[in-house]
């Protein structure tokens, strides 16, 4: 009787998450990208579980073990190009969430905008770790960078990389922890969606009009059910695209290298969707300031929350901050764009210029909307 009546009380709190809860009729494709982060996620656990079968976490073993499942492994190659390239569409959805967020004003719920932002830094943080494992010469002069980064925190720094070294290079311990923390990053990922969703339900979605209204509502099924699948069907086939007809367009040539520690890549750069982070880390000539300002980069979005902001919610109404908004999504593609190239002028001065300005946007924008508030 205990089972049934556990197993009866979680079948209503599904029902209550998605098959009854109260949804704003009014809410656009921008809203899809939440549930679009769900399938990449599941198609990443997946995907990534398939690849564990025939991976060795070995320095000696691991380049090898994924070239040769290529031609070993029935359809190997598509699950590893589905799990690679899944990684750039999950970036791809991430981003336009955030975007979403800011632009609707979204942040105002403290609790699930703080829990969204823990999960881009995990996201990210199993991106870094799992583009390190096929042991290429990116991978591996990826990893040795980015570790050697926490060498800049004051007194304790050089003791910090060598316990994620697991000894005093980057080497077999660093790509086996590498290996079992990507594994288990994602199932974590997994538990703060859930805990995201709860936040958002308690609060209750917003609309594009920021608008707070319990009347004006419908059932999210199968209204909005039907939307999501017919968004992720839209968002699937580039992805499977992609996979079929161009697999590896998105990877770096040198990764097909094997690891080489004696020999350094002519440019050292991370996958595509680290690239703006990246450009702000080499925009400050000081080591330590690099690393706060690649980090602030990230934690910034905590504030939020917290800053000055306009009596309607977002920007929707306001044509000065749609422009500064637009300023902001042209500022995150240059980044982009300026951590491709190597470090030497005018790329370095653009890439400053460039993190001045991605930095001024999070403190400008809400006074803008407040002004233009006081001017109606």
């Amino acid at each position: 009787m205990y089972k049934v009546h556990r197993f009866s009380g979680l079948v209503k709190i599904m029902r209550g998450l998605v098959v009854t809860l109260p949804s704003p009729i009014n809410i656009s494709a921008w809203w899809n990208f939440g549930s679009l982060l769900g399938v990449c996620l599941a198609v990443q656990i997946l995907s990534g579980l398939f690849l564990s079968f025939h991976f060795s976490a070995h320095t000696e073993l691991s380049f090898f073990s994924v070239i040769q499942s290529f031609g070993d492994v029935y359809n190997h190659w598509w699950v590893r190009a589905l799990h690679a390239n899944g990684a750039s569409f999950f970036f791809i959805g991430l981003y336009a969430h955030i975007g979403r967020g800011l632009f609707y004003g979204s942040y105002i719920h403290k609790e699930v905008w703080g829990v969204g932002v823990v999960l881009l830094l995990l996201v990210m943080a199993s991106a870094f770790l799992g583009y390190v494992l096929p042991w290429g010469q990116m991978s591996f002069w990826g990893a040795t960078v980015i570790t050697s980064l926490f060498s800049a925190i004051p007194v304790v720094g050089g003791d910090i990389v060598i316990w994620l070294w697991g000894g005093f290079s980057v080497d077999n311990a660093t790509l086996t922890r590498f290996f079992g923390i990507h594994f288990l990053v994602p199932f974590v990922v997994a538990a703060l969606v859930g805990i995201h969703l709860f936040f958002l339900h308690e609060k209750g979605s917003s609309n594009p009009l920021g608008v707070k209204s319990d009347f004006n509502k419908i059932s999210f099924h199968h209204y909005y059910v039907l939307k999501d699948l017919l968004g992720a069907s839209l968002f699937l086939l580039p992805l499977l695209g992609l996979v079929y007809f161009n697999p590896w367009l998105l990877g770096d040539p040198e990764n097909f290298i094997e690891a080489n520690p004696l020999v350094t890549p002519h440019h050292i750069q991370p996958e595509w969707y680290f690239l703006f982070a990246y450009a702000i880390l080499r925009a400050v000539p000081n080591k330590l300031g690099g690393v706060v300002a690649l980090v602030g980069a990230i934690l910034i979005l905590f504030y939020l929350p917290f800053s000055p902001r306009s009596s309607m919610q977002g920007f929707t109404f306001y044509p000065g901050s749609k422009m500064v908004f637009s300023v902001m999504i042209s500022i995150f593609c240059l980044l982009t764009w300026a951590g491709a190239k190597p470090v030497e002028e005018p790329y370095v001065l653009a890439s400053q210029v460039l993190s001045i300005l991605y930095f001024s946007y999070f403190f400008v924008s809400g006074w803008v909307a407040r002004l233009q508030d006081k001017s109606l």
